[in-house]
């Protein structure tokens, strides 16, 4: 296994900015501690989250480094104490806390799967922080089954596509929201039941058509703000309201009497600041339940474009431009 180098390129901006800020640094490459890996990078996940850390609006928890990146595919070069030895010179892709905008990036062990032949390191990259988040979210906190019918908004993100492949494996019929018809040819590619184009037809009213004015069972909003209330007219009764971001807003005034008419849940969460012990079981359940799949090659992530590292700023731009599936930094 070749040295391991004292210093590294990363990107790690010291202000906050637009995309301009994302130039490559040297940083010390880090050292792992007990229960954890590092990785040599091969290629990186590009995600809204690390947009809004670039901003100042989301930053890292405590002992997470500043260095942008949740989500990488590489090879183990090291061991921390108590890591498993056999996990040394393995391909893997991990979730992680920061630190994946670079060559080297240290790695909790237990959220670290091993990256099959099915895969490329480009699309392994690419799965851990959104196959994390839908499954954390939509099968575990929303308890989507067989049958269930889910409502995604931004259904050509790098989260709506991986809610849409989720749903063609496990049998939940997706209906998603983007904004074209473009878009919503894409979504239905790739296995959505239904795409509503938002600029030009009534999500609320499309739902109603489409589940013959049942609702859906549960609906993943990223948005937030105006779209609570409407989110609640078009779940059926006992429906789940998943928030995992507020991209329009972070206040919404939602009719409690809805609430209580149609006995709906209301809940959400972020991914990043939970504990490693709540990732690892989550790891766990994906090992078990999920990955077989990957195994097999029946789920593999959308990737829209790939950049140098060098080219983080470029990645960026690509997230405000009209992508469909993911966006990689390669090392």
């Amino acid at each position: 296994m070749a040295e391991i180098p004292e210093w590294m390129t990363a990107i790690d901006p010291e202000e906050k900015g637009g995309p301009e800020i994302l130039r490559p640094v040297r940083r010390p490459v880090p050292g792992p501690g007990p229960g954890q890996v590092l990785i040599r990078v091969a290629a990186a996940g590009v995600n809204r989250p690390d947009v809004a850390q670039r901003n100042g609006a989301y930053p890292p928890p405590p002992g997470a480094p500043s260095i942008l990146g949740l989500e990488v595919a590489g090879e183990v070069v090291a061991l921390g104490e108590g890591a498993l030895p056999e996990l040394l010179g393995q391909p893997v892709c991990a979730l992680v806390a920061g630190g994946g905008y670079a060559d080297y990036v240290v790695a909790e062990a237990g959220l670290c799967l091993p990256v099959p032949n099915t895969l490329s390191m480009v699309e392994a990259a690419a799965i851990p922080e959104t196959l994390f988040t839908v499954w954390s979210n939509v099968y575990e906190r929303a308890y989507a089954a067989d049958g269930d019918r889910l409502l995604v908004h931004g259904g050509t993100s790098g989260i709506g596509t991986m809610a849409i492949l989720l749903g063609r494996i496990f049998q939940v019929e997706t209906i998603v929201t983007a904004g074209s018809d473009e878009k919503c040819a894409a979504a239905v590619k790739l296995g959505a039941a239904h795409a509503i184009n938002y600029r030009s037809q009534d999500y609320v009213a499309e739902v109603a058509r489409i589940t013959g004015g049942k609702g859906v069972d549960i609906v993943l909003d990223m948005v937030g703000g105006a779209y609570v209330p409407r989110n609640l007219d078009c779940l059926a009764e006992d429906g789940r309201h998943v928030s995992i971001a507020v991209l329009g807003g972070a206040k919404a005034e939602i009719p409690i009497w809805k609430i209580m008419q149609k006995r709906l849940t209301l809940t959400g969460s972020t991914l990043r600041p939970r504990s490693v012990a709540f990732k690892t079981a989550v790891a766990d359940e994906i090992a078990s339940v999920v990955w077989p799949h990957v195994e097999e090659g029946r789920l593999k992530p959308v990737i829209d474009a790939t950049f140098p590292l060098a080219q983080a700023a470029d990645a960026h731009r690509r997230l405000d431009e009209d992508h469909v599936g993911k966006v990689v930094l390669v090392n």
